[in-house]
């Protein structure tokens, strides 16, 4: 008798949601093995396949690649947007987000469709909008003419369509994170007799830095990487307004297929760089929770 309610329970027990069971073992495995595979076709593979076509023809033809003095151009007018854009979007998203986390007023929803708008149009369009409105015939390019002043095909244009495009980044980032902390703490604060500033710098910012990196790191690797609005903007002329990813595709239509490759292993590090920073701010503030 006992031994039948042994049995019966083992049995219960192991059929039981959650338990292993081969089938569970082998649907788990399944679907890893197809997670491996769809990364390995779509991810490793296109990675692999720069870095081994910019080497191809040796390291020196690869190192020779970089002494190209349009090539050089190229990577100091990206890092030089990215060094510009990512603070100012930094000091955006940082205001914006304060104000809808923290405060009521008119025109909130507004503002968050604004903050939300880069993500929803084409970044060639957006790029269209400022030839538009700053190119020769635009609303504002005859003036700019006679003043003397370039933006489009110039290094304004480059900043400005990049600006567009990465500023929602830091703000949708710390916006979330800011309602779901709430206000106590800041309250306190200031019933306590702290100002607004410093309420700011001694509650608020600590809170959130780890999320305010995080919209950091993801508005520099979409700065750096940014092709559609660029694109328009910048004229593609040679050693003055091509980006890295517009090199690329300009020595790649050349068939100089070393030095596009080896351009794009070196934005491929740089992605991989910004991963990796991703990943170390992700766990270190995970640990500090």
């Amino acid at each position: 008798m006992a031994g039948s309610s042994r049995i019966a329970l083992q049995a219960d027990v192991a059929s039981r949601p959650g338990r292993d069971t081969i089938v569970s073992s082998v649907t788990r495995w399944t679907f890893i093995t197809l997670s491996l595979l769809f990364l390995a076709a779509l991810l490793f593979a296109p990675l692999a396949t720069v870095f081994v076509a910019a080497l191809e023809k040796g390291l020196q033809a690869y190192l020779r690649s970089f002494a190209d003095p349009d090539t050089a151009a190229a990577i100091r007018l990206t890092l030089t947007t990215a060094l510009v854009v990512v603070p100012i979007n930094t000091l955006f998203g940082l205001a914006a987000a304060w104000a809808i986390a923290k405060f009521e007023f008119s025109g909130k929803s507004f503002l968050i469709t604004l903050i939300d708008l880069p993500l929803a149009v084409s970044p060639v369009i957006s790029g269209m909008v400022y030839v538009l409105l700053f190119g020769l015939h635009g609303w504002f390019g005859t003036w700019l003419q006679d003043h003397n002043i370039s933006i489009i095909f110039a290094l304004p244009g480059i900043m400005l369509a990049t600006m567009f495009v990465t500023f929602p980044y830091v703000a949708r980032e710390l916006i979330p994170l800011m309602q779901q902390l709430g206000n106590d703490e800041e309250e306190a604060a200031i019933t306590l007799g702290a100002g607004g500033w410093l309420t700011f710098f001694r509650v608020t910012l600590p809170k959130v830095r780890w999320g305010l990196v995080y919209g950091v790191i993801l508005c520099n690797a979409r700065a750096m990487g940014e092709f559609g609005a660029v694109s328009v903007v910048s004229g593609h002329v040679r050693g003055l307004t091509n980006t890295m990813p517009l090199h690329i595709e300009i020595l790649y239509n050349e068939y100089n297929f070393i030095g596009a490759f080896a351009v794009a292993s070196l934005l491929t590090l740089l992605a991989v760089l910004t991963l990796v920073v991703k990943t170390l701010v992700e766990r270190t503030g995970y640990r500090r929770r």
